[in-house]
């Protein structure tokens, strides 16, 4: 068979991931709002990839803790409102050459509505379906056989200690399973966002039960006391 392939050099990888709104609480106590789509999850676990010049990087080093926001693509217009926008001021170098502004209060930016957290200081955002708070239990290098991209770029492995969904993606009748099908996550692609269309095709993975992949930070997350009021 004749392959169909060709080389081809992209700027950029992003095939196409879930865009997280990542709250953090600044030094004066503010909250931050920041989009990104650099992160994926393992049991109760997610890693983050952020620049280490970000407003975002640097509350989680101080605070060590955040809350992931999962936007759903009805939310799409609300991200953009973030687009080209930082809360570090000054605005790092890098950002300031792509159009990067300063803007302080982002949430009110997005038009989004900020609610206390119950085991961390950063607010989750009440419009989106769902809201993870989390702790950073490791921070990592990227790049670091590269000179001239060391230091660049910081990866985050945070633990979830809640988790938060509306009630309407939550499967009916249960109290640890979101539906697929009432989901919609907004997905960003080449810069782009997208929506998440219905299933194409049976599963099989979908045969193995999702308690078989419960960890034991789901047991500590239910140990975790709120945090004082």
């Amino acid at each position: 068979m004749t392959s169909k392939h060709s080389p081809i050099e992209p700027n950029i990888l992003y095939f196409g991931t879930p865009v997280v709104l990542v709250s953090t609480a600044n030094e004066d106590g503010t909250p931050n709002l920041a989009p990104m789509s650099s992160a994926f999850w393992l049991g109760w676990r997610a890693v983050l990839g952020l620049g280490a010049r970000s407003q975002t990087a640097r509350n989680l080093l101080r605070t060590r803790a955040c809350v992931l926001n999962l936007p759903s693509d009805e939310l799409a217009a609300a991200v953009d409102r973030l687009a080209l926008t930082t809360g570090a001021d000054p605005v790092p170098p890098a950002k300031h050459e792509r159009g990067y502004r300063f803007v302080a209060g982002k949430f009110e930016r997005a038009g989004l509505t900020p609610v206390p957290s119950e085991t961390v200081g950063a607010p989750r955002a009440a419009e989106c379906p769902v809201s993870m708070e989390a702790v950073v239990e490791a921070v990592h290098g990227l790049a670091e056989d590269d000179d001239k991209l060391r230091g660049g770029v910081v990866l985050f492995e945070v633990r979830v200690q809640r988790v938060w969904v509306h009630d309407e993606i939550r499967l009916a009748g249960t109290d640890d399973h979101v539906d697929p099908d009432a989901w919609r996550p907004l997905i960003m692609s080449f810069q782009k966002l997208y929506g998440l269309g219905p299933q194409v095709h049976p599963s099989t993975l979908a045969r193995i039960p999702e308690r078989l992949y419960r960890s034991t930070d789901v047991d500590r997350a239910r140990v975790t006391p709120p945090i004082p009021r």
